[in-house]
């Protein structure tokens, strides 16, 4: 399904390591890939521990330093770690997963680093609340897919209600959320095309997975 010589010498960037980054570096990582670079600037704390993939051990460290030693030791794939707000100064290339935790951080890094990104190929990113999640692929070299996505975008006071930045969220939430994502970039090697359409997944008060364009 998956062939790690097949993605080459492309990069993988992951911006924000909560309960969706932190799965999607593990979940990276395992398929075989290792260049892997993540960047946070927050730490684990306590109430973190139910819906990431951190320890009780953990609480108190740097979150991307936190998740190099845990993805060290379950893959031996050493990724690098970036304590610092993605501000445009970084090189970003290949696959970048977008997943801070805010609607405006999310934004702000397309407008200031990967909006017409020539080095960028596909960018991936998740909206969750507790029991919805949505999934968008990117382009953002193409004009169409610029002006779909940022048709998305809403403030952060609608992000309970949109699925996005919301206070409350569930680990089996964010590992199919996580699942999903990576699946995109599985896709996106294996068929050499963008999945155009919005992955949306609903818990309650049914299970329902469909596709949208967005």
């Amino acid at each position: 399904m998956f062939s790690p010589d097949k993605f080459g010498q492309r990069e993988v960037h992951i911006i924000g390591v909560g309960a969706t980054g932190s799965r999607v570096a593990l979940s990276v990582a395992k398929l075989g890939i290792e260049k892997i670079t993540c960047y946070d600037f927050d730490v684990v704390e306590e109430h973190n521990i139910a819906n990431q993939v951190y320890g009780n051990s953990d609480v108190g460290k740097k979150k991307v330093e936190a998740l190099k030693q845990i993805v060290l030791d379950q893959t031996g794939v050493e990724i690098k770690a970036v304590d610092a707000e993605v501000d445009g100064s970084q090189q970003l290339r290949g696959v970048v997963f977008l997943l801070t935790d805010t609607m405006a951080s999310r934004e702000k890094i397309w407008n200031d680093a990967l909006r017409f990104n020539l080095g960028v190929q596909l960018v991936i990113e998740t909206r969750m609340d507790a029991d919805n999640t949505r999934v968008y692929t990117v382009n953002p070299s193409d004009p169409d897919h610029v002006r779909r996505w940022e048709a998305t975008l809403y403030p952060d006071e609608e992000a309970v209600e949109s699925l996005c930045g919301a206070s409350i969220s569930v680990g089996p939430t964010a590992e199919i959320i996580s699942g999903l994502a990576v699946w995109q970039m599985i896709r996106w090697v294996s068929e050499q095309t963008i999945d155009e359409n919005c992955l949306s997944f609903q818990m309650r008060p049914e299970t329902l997975v469909f596709a949208e364009r967005y």
